[in-house]
Order: structure tokens, then C-alpha cells, then sequence
């Protein structure tokens, strides 16, 4: 009780004097407005000062909450007030969003909202703005019962941010009981931290409610593994029904991450039949939703795998050819190569985006130009830290171990896979799509960097030099297209000497490794 009346001293200034500021900037009357931002805020501030306590407390979880909820919200109402004065003429950026589809979305939920129709229409496909209709019913909740008066966006973003940062401690406490301290560090502050994620933890978007849901049931696996304890399925079954609701498919993958990982956790390999029922409930369950979400009206005759390998067999022959159509040098270098390589243009494409090069030089207004900087800077540190992390889980000496950084490696990749491919190389759903599964990349990114403050491997300044080198590259490229200035080199010429001079950097790399060794035995 002392504890909590000590939080409350502070969480209740700084809800009501941050819901000031909501409740000025929102549409409608301004004291409504402030009321509600300051009853959601206090809210949810109290949940996640509980959460902190709970996951253990101390100094460093407290400031990746606070950055976590501070940099989000800013990010939510700065966006709001100037994508409308410094963004593109469209409706949807003179509406202060990012995402085309939070737009779509959220005004939809608001129409929703203050008809007389019930809540649970946002699950009829007649809204077509949301697949799953999970999403869109919570904001039509929100509007209908909070904000009836007027339209407030900013609210979503609160709930966003708060939702986001309260996957913190839930992953924190799985981490540090899957590996300790040392991983749980790094790993965490990618969790919080990383740009893509604040960006969508700052908008009307499912990824931070799904990488949150992901968190909680990460936490409630590591507890039941830990116990063996059947209380601990409340947690799983909150995090797997939250994907349910808000995006099946999402869940579907998480409960093979967690298959996988308890497979290759355990040296006895039976599973309590109770365990195998509540997957195979849920993954029914999952496989009916996700077929419902994107096929039409009805299943008809066709079973959901029948449904889903046709769904996803369109969409990438959908986004691929919208990416074609969308850029002519695109166009130009799908012509000069043969059709069985396109899918492995876009899966390379995708790897790339957003590109950082392309974020400095394309022109564009300043608010986007930021944007994209943070956004692309963000994800190419994080990718050599993904590459370090798949060699250093390789070389893990435990057995155990080094099946499971094996395993989150292989997700990690075959999922960035998976992305590249269903959002065809485009700058803005394959990174969207990519943060989902933000706990695997933050465990492996951990791990990656506890190795090398431990091992000082020359393996990570090669991958950076590796990836100067196609910076540079790209950056004279992006220029001579733009600016017309420098020469420009021939693209596949451009790609070949990448290629060529990373496997000459990697060899080499490998035959002085070799080299050492060798002159070390002597010795």
C-alpha cells in the first residue's frame, strides 16, 4: 500500500497535466478531452508501475518504460500536429497519420462508434478496413463509450503507447529466466527502443498490441517451463487470444516458436496430452480465423489450407507486381533479368528496406526525411547484429543452448523471409510487417552483442565494413539518380562488386582466423 500510494503522488500530476495537452489538441470540448486522456493515462500508468514491480523493479527497467511510453507518445502527438502542416496534401496526412491503413481504420471505427449498430459488427467483413476486426472494434469501443462526442485519434495512440511499453517488463522477466542478466540487457533496450517499434507504438496500428501479446505469452511459456504450474496458462491464453482477436496468423507462428523451443528445451520429449490439446484448440481455432480474415465472405467448399496457400500465393503476386508498376527502374531491371529471379530481387529488396541511402538523398519533406532516417538507421543496426548473433549461436558451446539460438535465429530469418516476400520489397509493410516478432530479433540481437563484449570477435567489424561498403555504394548511386551528378554505375555492375568484394572480406576474414589458430598451436 506505501509503495503504491508513493506512485500515485506522481502518476496523477502527469496524467492530468499530459491530458491537458491531449484534451487541447484533440477535436471536440477541450474538458472532455482532458478528463479522458487523463483517466486513460493514469490507467495505464498505474498498470505499468505494477508491471514494474513486479518484473523485479530497479533503475534501468524504470527508464526503458519511461523512454518507452515517453518517446511513443511524443512521437503519437507530435506526428498528429504536423503531418497536417508539413506532410503531403492527402486526407490522410491532413488527419495527422502515418499509416494509410491506421486511417482507414480508425475513421472507420469512429463511423462504427456513433452509429447504432453493435460493437461486435467490427468482426463483419462488411468493414473491410480491418481483416481480423479486432483492432477496429476496440477503437469503436473506445470512441463510443469514452469520446462519444467528438473524434479523438489521439486516444488509439495512448492506448498504442501504453500497450507497447507494457510488453517491457513482460519480456524483460522472460528473458532474464531464459538467460540471465547478461542477454537480458541489450536485448531489452532493443525491445524498447527500437525505432520501427516506436513508430508504430505511436500510431493507430496492430503491431504494438501484437508485440506486446507476443511478450506476455513469451513470459507465461518461460514461467510454465520454469513451474510446471497451471496457472501460468493465463497468461499464454491472454497473449494467444489477443493474437486471436487482433491478427490469428500472428498467433499461429508464435505457438510454433514455443513448440519449437520446447521441443528442443527438454531432453524428455513427451508433452502432457492437456498441453497438446489447449495447441491444438488454439491452433484450429487460429487457422479458421486467419482463412475467414482473408478469404471471402464465406470458406465455401474450400478448406483454410486450400484458402491460406492461395491468399498468400496472390498476395505475393500482387505486391510484386505492384512494385514493378510503382517504380520505373524497377521495371527496367525486372525486364534485364529472367522471371525466376524476380522473387529473389524482391526478397533482397525487402531486406533492404527502408533504405538508408534512399532516406537521405530521395527528396522529400523534413518530417518524412526524419522518418525515414530513424527508421532506416534503426534497422541497419539491427541487422548485422541479426547476422553476428546467427554465427555466435552457432558457436555456442552448450548443447541445449545452442539448439535453441539456432532455432530463434532460424525464425528470426525465415520470417524477415516471409515479410520481404508478402510486402514485395515496399519501404513501408516490410519493415511493419518484420517488427512483429520484435522479441525473437531483440533475444538474438542480445545475444549477439553479449558475445562479442565477451569474445571481441573480428567478425563484427567485418560485417560493418561489409556494410559501409554497400552504403557507399548505394549512396553514389541514389545520388548520380537524383542529383544527376558523379556517373552513375551500372546497377547489377554495382551489385557484383558488392557481392564480390563482400566474399573477399568474408574469406579472407576466414583464412586469417585459420591462420591464427594455426599459428597459435604451434606455439
Amino acid at each position: 500500500m506505501k509503495n503504491l500510494m508513493l506512485e500515485f503522488k506522481w502518476i496523477l500530476p502527469i496524467s492530468i497535466s499530459l491530458g491537458v495537452l491531449i484534451g487541447f489538441v484533440s477535436p471536440g470540448n477541450w474538458l472532455i478531452g482532458w478528463l479522458i486522456g487523463s483517466l486513460m493515462l493514469f490507467t495505464g500508468l498505474i498498470a505499468l508501475a505494477a508491471a514494474w514491480r513486479w518484473a523485479g523493479g530497479g533503475r534501468i527497467l524504470a527508464w526503458m518504460l519511461a523512454l518507452a511510453v515517453i518517446l511513443r507518445l511524443a512521437a503519437g502527438v507530435a506526428l498528429y500536429l504536423y503531418l497536417p502542416v508539413a506532410g503531403y496534401d492527402t486526407e490522410q496526412q491532413r488527419a495527422g497519420y502515418v499509416f494509410y491503413d491506421a486511417w482507414r481504420r480508425d475513421t472507420q471505427s469512429w463511423d462504427l462508434a456513433r452509429s447504432n449498430q453493435p460493437i461486435w459488427n467490427a468482426f463483419n467483413k462488411k468493414f473491410y478496413t480491418d481483416q481480423y476486426g479486432g483492432l477496429l472494434a476496440l477503437s469503436a469501443l473506445i470512441y463510443r463509450y469514452l469520446s462519444p462526442d467528438a473524434h479523438r485519434p489521439l486516444l488509439i495512440v495512448l492506448v498504442a503507447a501504453l500497450t507497447a511499453a507494457l510488453g517491457v517488463p513482460f519480456f524483460w522477466r522472460a528473458a532474464r529466466a531464459a538467460w540471465g542478466e547478461k542477454v537480458v540487457l541489450p536485448a531489452a533496450w532493443v525491445f524498447a527502443l527500437y525505432p520501427e517499434s516506436i513508430l508504430q507504438g505511436s500510431s493507430q496500428m496492430r503491431e504494438p498490441f501484437l508485440i506486446t501479446f507476443i511478450a506476455i505469452t513469451f513470459w507465461g511459456f518461460m514461467d510454465w517451463q520454469a513451474s510446471n504450474n497451471r496457472r501460468t496458462w493465463l497468461w499464454v491464453g491472454i497473449g494467444l487470444a489477443g493474437m486471436l482477436i487482433i491478427s490469428p496468423g500472428i498467433a499461429l507462428v508464435t505457438l510454433a516458436v514455443l513448440a519449437g523451443w520446447s521441443w528442443l528445451s527438454t531432453d524428455d520429449k513427451r508433452v502432457s496430452w492437456q498441453v497438446l490439446l489447449l495447441a491444438g484448440i488454439v491452433f484450429l481455432i487460429g487457422i479458421l480465423l486467419l482463412a475467414w480474415g482473408v478469404g471471402s465472405q464465406s470458406l465455401d467448399t474450400k478448406s483454410p489450407p486450400v484458402v491460406l496457400a492461395a491468399w498468400f500465393k496472390d498476395s505475393v503476386s500482387w505486391t510484386v507486381y505492384q512494385l514493378e508498376r510503382g517504380s520505373g527502374w524497377v521495371q527496367k531491371l525486372f525486364n534485364e533479368m529472367g522471371t525466376e529471379w524476380q522473387l529473389l530481387f524482391v526478397v533482397g529488396y525487402g531486406f533492404a528496406q527502408p533504405v538508408l541511402p534512399a532516406a537521405f538523398i530521395e527528396p522529400t519533406t523534413i518530417i518524412w526525411r526524419v522518418i525515414a532516417i530513424l527508421r532506416s538507421a534503426g534497422w541497419y543496426i539491427l541487422a548485422p547484429l541479426l547476422i553476428y548473433g546467427s554465427m555466435a549461436a552457432w558457436k555456442t558451446p552448450q548443447k541445449r543452448e545452442r539448439k535453441l539460438w539456432l532455432w530463434l535465429c532460424i525464425v528470426t530469418w525465415f520470417w524477415i523471409t516471409v515479410s520481404a516476400l508478402r510486402a514485395g520489397g515496399d519501404q513501408w509493410d516490410n519493415p511493419r510487417y518484420r517488427v512483429i516478432l520484435l522479441a525473437w530479433q531483440a533475444l538474438v540481437a542480445g545475444y549477439a552483442w553479449t558475445w562479442w563484449r565477451e569474445h571481441r570477435e573480428a567478425w563484427v567489424p567485418r560485417l560493418l565494413v561489409i556494410e559501409g561498403i554497400s552504403l557507399g555504394f548505394f549512396t553514389q548511386w541514389y545520388i548520380s539518380r537524383y542529383y544527376h551528378i558523379l556517373g552513375q554505375i551500372p546497377f547489377w555492375l554495382m551489385v557484383s562488386l558488392i557481392l564480390g568484394i563482400s566474399v573477399l572480406i568474408l574469406f579472407g576474414g576466414w583464412l586469417w582466423d585459420l591462420r591464427k589458430g594455426h599459428n597459435r598451436q604451434q606455439t
